[in-house]
């Protein structure tokens, strides 16, 4: 357990590694505005300093790296109409991605454990992303009435075939094969060896590059159960809409299949049409920054003119009682230009208006 008196995030620099370690374990280290500053100001102090040459990201407790983004606080934000905070944080964290994927150092990344939303954000755009026999990782955000964002929708548009739609619209859980599979992640490192491999990143032991280090530590994982899925996954989420996904996903014979179909009927229309679109527009952007600038005007549209996602923070996070009331409640409520609207929207600050400069 963390003293309450302990950094929520530890910075701490030997033989050359940067090592930053999300501390909330009690939250699955959950970022909040002032971790990502602190992360920002350690990148700031350690971008020109010649002692170190690594930086390496990991999470305080066995539950996970980060569990994403404090949505508690992003529910209060939007229900008592901050604008100008939610548009803040989500400006400086966005900054903070960006600089993770430009980073002039090596930036490794375990994602050990839980790595959602948020988390996907400071790992998924590392130079080396590690995943284990632990991993969880996932952009949910569509489970709360919300969109993919951190970059996510950058991931998701590369994926292989459709399984960017699919798990932008359900927020579904890859395991390390998965991830791997997906693009989200580089290396399988068993987590028990991921000790061995910190002290071969401080130490140097030859071979000296990160790259050539990780291999030491790298095993096979098992093949990724998408193999299989694939051929659903890409007949059902090519419908151009929403509703023709669950349609086509109803026609197929795979229980997957029609599992999914429900899920999606139990999932924000709005939430959905959007994410679809935006991980399809994703996919003709030249850059991460062209997609995060992209996530930023549609994570603003949900902040200031939307109700479903304090609503869905709500039934999921502060009540639990898993029955959120979707503003439209069904696919066949919603405007057919609502995605357009969305994409179309221009916040009043813009994204890199951040004080972060590009990397």
């Amino acid at each position: 357990m963390t003293d309450v008196s302990e950094p929520t995030v530890l910075v701490r620099a030997s033989g050359g590694l940067g090592r930053l370690t999300l501390n909330r374990p009690r939250a699955i280290n959950a970022l909040d505005l002032d971790m990502i500053h602190q992360l920002q100001a350690a990148l700031d102090d350690w971008e020109h300093d010649t002692e170190v040459d690594v930086v390496l990201l990991d999470g305080a407790g066995e539950r996970g790296l980060c569990a994403g983004g404090d949505v508690r606080g992003l529910a209060e934000r939007v229900t008592s109409g901050r604008a100008e905070d939610s548009a803040l944080f989500f400006r400086d964290e966005y900054a903070l991605n960006a600089r993770i994927a430009e980073y002039p150092k090596t930036f490794v990344a375990l994602a050990d454990g839980i790595t959602m939303g948020g988390g996907i954000g400071v790992a998924g755009h590392a130079a080396i992303r590690i995943v284990t026999e632990r991993s969880q990782l996932a952009m949910p955000e569509t489970r709360i009435g919300f969109t993919p964002d951190v970059g996510g929708t950058w991931l998701l548009a590369h994926a292989p075939g459709r399984l960017g739609e699919y798990f932008g619209l359900t927020g579904a859980v890859m395991d390390a094969s998965d991830a791997i599979y997906a693009g989200f992640a580089d290396h399988f490192v068993p987590s028990a060896n991921l000790d061995g491999l910190r002290d071969a990143l401080e130490t140097r032991a030859d071979p000296s590059s990160p790259t050539e280090l990780v291999l030491l530590f790298d095993e096979t994982p098992p093949p990724s159960k998408l193999e299989r899925a694939r051929e659903w996954i890409d007949d059902a989420f090519a419908g151009d809409t929403v509703a023709d996904i669950v349609e086509r996903l109803r026609a197929r014979p795979e229980a997957e299949a029609s599992a999914t179909a429900d899920l999606l009927g139990e999932l924000s229309p709005t939430g959905l049409a959007v994410t679809l679109a935006s991980v399809r527009r994703s996919r003709e952007l030249p850059g991460l920054r062209d997609a995060l600038e992209q996530e930023y005007g549609l994570v603003m549209w949900f902040a200031t003119s939307q109700p479903d996602l304090a609503e869905g923070i709500r039934a999921q996070v502060i009540d639990k009682d898993r029955s959120p009331r979707w503003q439209p409640a069904t696919l066949a409520d919603l405007p057919p230009d609502a995605a357009a609207s969305a994409l179309a929207y221009l916040p009043d600050v813009p994204l890199w208006a951040s004080s972060v400069p590009r990397g």
